[in-house]
């Protein structure tokens, strides 16, 4: 059990509603995307929608306590719950919030969930070492980020062609009012599970911090008034809305009608739920994310801006070691092991302009300064690899 005054604690409790908050901000437009994109209802109705949605899961979740195994994961099944100090919370909760606010800031639909699965994972590896991942839950993390948007595209061309075939002989217009209406119940559905699963990861920090601090009493479980201020302050983040996500989301990987918009709505609230059920802390973004290709790329593969797809994949991929890496300094700059912290700094730097090279390298036309490009990018990569391996040793 580790000592903490009652103001810290509060402070803490209010920085992980503070995520809380800016993962409905962050994510708002995983709810909303499809109906903004197909213009089912206007931006303003639709944050409103989405917030009030996500709220509204606070009470499903009363009625099938089952459905709270999400927290779980998060508090005590990718970092061991006994190893948890205050200070891994807070390293783990800036680390998530510096990257959604960086992806924010340039429209990018990255994963709120996973950068608070990588905070919790390099705050946890620099306070207690690699013996502190619990291995089952971060594989199964690891393997839904991969599984998600697959399955989600996959059922979400199903549920095209499923619904294709019953409307076969259905006019346009009586297709497009159907449709409107099947939409509507659809992202509702998505909204709902949306709040279920992502309310849930910030419930796990804040309980996780109770317990490692001795303020929660008994076995691990959520409080109830930690439950309520979760759904609260990722309900009112959603109302604030994040405008350029939800452009990316909505319009630039594919053009979605109603009937895109409703199997993709649906396909993601399966599968949302279902991570629910089975206690997965799946990325919503990344689940929403393939049901829209799924969408576009059921019609045809032209559809789909993949050069925007790859984009947001490139964000996937290096959410959790950039989230965690942040997490790992502010870990050890309020422990006071500033040698680490100075060579986290190198390698995020260094990793800085290795991206400059990089982008000069691509529009470099001369073969000499193309390969000059190139080096360097490769030899700054190196660099920050060497200061991330030296600082965990």
């Amino acid at each position: 059990m580790h000592e903490l005054a009652l103001p810290l604690l509060v402070g803490l409790v209010l920085v992980a509603l503070a995520f809380d908050f800016l993962n409905g901000l962050h994510d708002a437009a995983n709810s909303i995307a499809t109906v903004v994109g197909t213009r089912l209802i206007g931006p303003v109705g639709a944050v409103a929608f989405a917030a009030f949605f996500n709220f509204a899961a606070y009470f499903l979740a009363l009625q099938w306590p089952q459905l709270h195994k999400v927290a779980d994961t998060i508090g005590k099944g990718l970092v061991d719950k006994d190893l948890v100090t205050p200070a891994v919370v807070f390293g783990a909760l800036v680390g998530a919030m510096f990257w959604n606010v960086v992806t924010w800031l340039k429209g990018i639909p990255s994963s709120s969930s996973h950068a608070l699965v990588g905070g919790l994972i390099g705050a946890g590896v620099a306070h207690a070492g690699l013996d502190s991942i619990q291995w089952n839950g971060l594989n199964k993390t690891l393997i839904a980020i991969v599984l998600s948007p697959t399955l989600g595209l996959i059922l979400t061309m199903l549920i095209m062609l499923v619904t294709s075939w019953i409307g076969v002989r259905a006019t346009a217009h009586g297709a497009e009012r159907t449709f409107r209406g099947l939409h509507l119940i659809s992202a509702g559905a998505y909204s709902l599970g949306h709040g279920l699963n992502d309310a849930q990861k910030t419930m796990g920090v804040i309980t996780v911090l109770l317990y490692s601090t001795g303020y929660l009493h008994g076995e691990f479980h959520v409080p109830h008034w930690v439950a309520l201020s979760c759904y609260i302050a990722i309900g009112l983040g959603t109302l604030t809305g994040g405008w350029r996500i939800i452009e990316t989301m909505g319009t630039r990987i594919t053009k979605l009608d109603q009937h895109q918009g409703f199997s993709a709505s649906t396909g993601g609230s399966i599968m949302l739920f279902a991570a629910s059920y089975y206690g997965i802390p799946v990325s919503t973004t990344h689940t929403i994310t393939g049901c829209v290709i799924g969408a576009g790329a059921s019609r045809r593969a032209s559809a789909v801006r993949w050069g925007i797809a790859r984009n947001v994949m490139v964000a996937w991929i290096i959410t959790i070691p950039a989230s965690a890496t942040v997490a790992a300094l502010f870990y050890w700059l309020v422990s006071g092991r500033f040698p680490e912290a100075l060579l986290i700094v190198a390698a995020l730097a260094s990793t800085w302009l290795s991206a400059i090279a990089w982008r000069q390298f691509r529009i470099s036309t001369g073969a000499a300064g193309r390969a000059a490009a190139a080096l360097a990018s490769v030899g700054f990569v190196i660099v920050a690899l060497i200061c991330i391996f030296a600082s965990f040793t």
